[in-house]
């Protein structure tokens, strides 16, 4: 099975305008749109896709963190942020559209984020960053796009993982959490394509 992008190759920089922020003051808001995804060679038997987007180089304590002459250290251990999770994407379905699922920054997040007929999503980790801000805090739907730290002495690696099903539906309701999703999708698993963008908004750590 494999997994393509229009707007960015594998390994290399996933441009501005499909990221949550920009560079700016130090940070903007950016066009938070979805990148085109297209998939085929799906093995016989595949009956639904999933969807998931994860960051695994986030900083595992936030001490540094966007702080003002201060640089979140390169051997700071890492953990993962989830950025995009949907399933029941129908089998028929292979590609999805720039724009078509996210096409701005929905403060308090997005509540019936768009999608493929029948598909549901899950909840992304920006629900957490936002917890408790009086502009932003809300539950976040669907898709994100990337705001590394500005100060992060490292690039990030944003992983798109397709999964291609035996089973046309998981027992998900919209606003599942990616461990929910790991263990609805345990044994149903036919095969898995990864594609994988980077970003950086450190001036000084190029993508």
């Amino acid at each position: 099975m494999q997994l393509r992008s229009d707007d960015f190759q594998h390994g290399r920089p996933i441009p501005a305008q499909f990221a949550f922020g920009k560079p700016g003051q130090p940070v903007a808001l950016s066009d938070n749109r979805n990148p085109h995804l297209a998939w085929k060679d799906a093995p016989a038997g595949t009956r639904s896709f999933v969807l998931a987007c994860i960051d695994t180089d986030v900083p595992s304590k936030p001490d540094d963190v966007n702080q003002q002459g201060r640089t979140v250290p390169a051997d700071l251990p890492r953990v993962e942020f989830v950025h995009w999770l949907m399933a029941d994407i129908p089998a028929e379905c292979g590609e999805l559209a720039d724009g078509s699922c996210s096409d701005e920054v929905t403060p308090r997040g997005k509540r019936q984020p768009f999608g493929p007929p029948g598909s549901v999503q899950g909840v992304n980790n920006y629900t957490d960053w936002f917890a408790g801000d009086a502009d932003m805090g809300g539950t976040y739907l669907g898709y994100d796009g990337p705001c590394p730290p500005w100060n992060d002495s490292i690039v990030h690696h944003y992983h798109f993982h397709l999964y291609a099903l035996d089973t046309e539906r998981l027992a998900l309701k919209p606003g599942f959490t990616l461990a929910q999703l790991r263990a609805a999708i345990a044994g149903h698993v036919l095969a898995e394509a990864v594609l994988t963008g980077t970003y950086s908004l450190n001036p000084n750590v190029p993508a």
